[in-house]
This record gives C-alpha cells, sequence and structure tokens, in this order.
C-alpha cells in the first residue's frame, strides 16, 4: 500500500463522480493519458483493477475491489482536507479562528475578544457562529463559548460564574434582595422551556413558589421589552442585563435573589486533543482576561430609592 497517493485516489473519485477518464481528465485539468496513468499505478498499488472499462461510450464501472479502495480513500482525502485547513488556520496573523457563541455572551463578552484580535492580527480571519442548541458543534469551530460544560470529547475552560437576577419595573419591589417566595402568582416573564429557564422553575418549587408565566420569548431583547411595558418581572443572568445595560434604564429595577439561584457557568470549549493555533490560544487569553473583569465585582444596582 505504500504506492497508493492522494492524488490517486483523487483522479479515482473524479473518474467515479464523472463516469469516465475523459470527463475526469477535464475536471481535473489532466490530460487523459494522465488520468489512465494514475489509475494504472493506483491499481498496481493495490493489487488488482479498480474499474472495469468496457471501451466506447459506455461509463466505466467500479470493481468491489474498487469499492473497497474508494470507500477508505474518500476518508483519507477527508482527513487530509482536514489537516489542510487546520493548517491554514495554525498560521497566525493571516490565519484564521472559528469561534461559536450565544446570544448574551455575543453582546458582552465576545466583542472584546475580537476587537482584542483584530488589533493584535490586523489581517486574521475570525468568523464567529451563534449557536442556541442544547448540544452544541464543538467539533466544527477551534473555540465555542457555553453556558454550561458538556459531556464528550470536549475540554473545558471555566471563564466566570454568571448569577441570576430579577429584573423589575421599578418600584415593584423595594430596593434590596428579593426571596424567592415574594414572587409566588406573581406575573413573570421567561425563557422558553427549552433555555434556561426549567432550572429557573426548579428553584422556585424548592421554595414552594409558582410565578405566574405571562409571556415567553427567547430572545433577551423581548423579554427586557415585556418587563419595561409593566406586564411582569423577569430572571435573567447578570451577562444578559450587563449587555442590555440595564442599569442605566430608569424604568426598571434589579435585585438579588434570596435564596441565590446557581449560577450558569460560562466555559470555553474545544475539541479533546486539538492543538491550538497562536490565534486560537491568544483567544483564549484574551477571553479569559476579559471574563476577569466581570468575575470578581459586583455590579449589581439593589433597587432605587
Amino acid at each position: 500500500m505504500s504506492g497508493v497517493e492522494l492524488r490517486h485516489l483523487v483522479t479515482m473519485a473524479a473518474v467515479v463522480d464523472e463516469g469516465s477518464f475523459g470527463r475526469a481528465a477535464q475536471r481535473l485539468g489532466y490530460t487523459q493519458s494522465s488520468v489512465s496513468q494514475q489509475i494504472a499505478a493506483l491499481e498496481k498499488a493495490v493489487g488488482g483493477a479498480v474499474f472495469d472499462r468496457p471501451g466506447g461510450p459506455k461509463p466505466v464501472r467500479i470493481t468491489p475491489l474498487g469499492k473497497v479502495v474508494l470507500t477508505h480513500g474518500r476518508d483519507l482525502l477527508d482527513r487530509a482536507q482536514a489537516m489542510a485547513t487546520a493548517l491554514d488556520r495554525f498560521r497566525a496573523g493571516q490565519g484564521r479562528v472559528d469561534i461559536g457563541t450565544f446570544q448574551s455572551l455575543s453582546n458582552v463578552i465576545l466583542p472584546p475578544v475580537v476587537r482584542g484580535l483584530r488589533d493584535e492580527f490586523p489581517g486574521c480571519d475570525i468568523r464567529l457562529f451563534e449557536d442556541e442548541t442544547e448540544t452544541p458543534q464543538v467539533g466544527q469551530v477551534d473555540l465555542m463559548f457555553f453556558d454550561r460544560r458538556i459531556d464528550g470529547d470536549v475540554e473545558h475552560l471555566k471563564l466566570l460564574d454568571d448569577p441570576y437576577l430579577l429584573v423589575a419595573p421599578r418600584d415593584d419591589f423595594p430596593a434590596g434582595p428579593v426571596r424567592l417566595s415574594r414572587l409566588h402568582r406573581k406575573p413573570m416573564v421567561a425563557w422558553p422551556p427549552t433555555c434556561d429557564h426549567p432550572r429557573v422553575e426548579q428553584a422556585f418549587a424548592r421554595e414552594g413558589a409558582q410565578p405566574e408565566i405571562v409571556f415567553r420569548a427567547a430572545a433577551n431583547e423581548a423579554v427586557l421589552s415585556m418587563v419595561k411595558a409593566g406586564i411582569g418581572s423577569a430572571i435573567l443572568p447578570r451577562l444578559v442585563l450587563q449587555g442590555a445595560n440595564v442599569a442605566s434604564d430608569q424604568a426598571l429595577s434589579i435585585h438579588e435573589l434570596r435564596p441565590p439561584l446557581p449560577p450558569r457557568e460560562i466555559v470555553l470549549l474545544w475539541q479533546a486533543g486539538r492543538t491550538h493555533s497562536p490565534l486560537a490560544a491568544r483567544a483564549i487569553e484574551i477571553a479569559v482576561d476579559v471574563a476577569a473583569t466581570y468575575r470578581p465585582q459586583d455590579q449589581t444596582r439593589q433597587g432605587r430609592a
């Protein structure tokens, strides 16, 4: 098998896709005799014919041996392409980094990360993908910001804990923390059940409280708009409120919860065993620095006097 080369497999795949040596030659920019020579070299390496050649206008047919070679050959070609992509990403400065993210982090943590990378590597190619699914495709990107750890062949780096806070129309609650029990039967705007809100509702249940959900929306802006309209309060992570600059909105107040809800954990994920390019490694360093500015300080405004 030492005689099999990637170019032989590329040629074989082109013949299968095109149905003839001539059309494969046109697709690859070769002469037909060059295609024949490469297929002959492949057949010598694997010890048998990979095509039946009926001659004339009839298309060539792949042999059973050829099917085995093609199946594994396409896998090798896919891996070679993946390696080429990884090498492209590994080049710093003019390289590329693919970053997955989600809604609230896109507004707060991600912009300074992108800005920092572009300042240091003006020619870099940064590609961003927002993924709100329950099982993000970590293997499709270099780095993935997510709001919890996931199982599988994935490495994790914790950035910060993001506590849940109550945001309410001004004067609905006195300044200071609000007990969950006080929200029993109170109108509330919430995320859909598929988002983080089941964890919030479980915390209410432990306290014997059951708010009245009057509206659900996945978009943070829609939730906050309804709270501002006065139809109810909402429980949202601090990053959401900071991204929307709620603290400066005179129509709203922010309160800690008692007992506090378990915070969501903001993490960076990447495929286990992946070697980071200098660009991806620098993105991790910047993300850690940016997250640190949100981690130690309590920027919560306890209502308004």
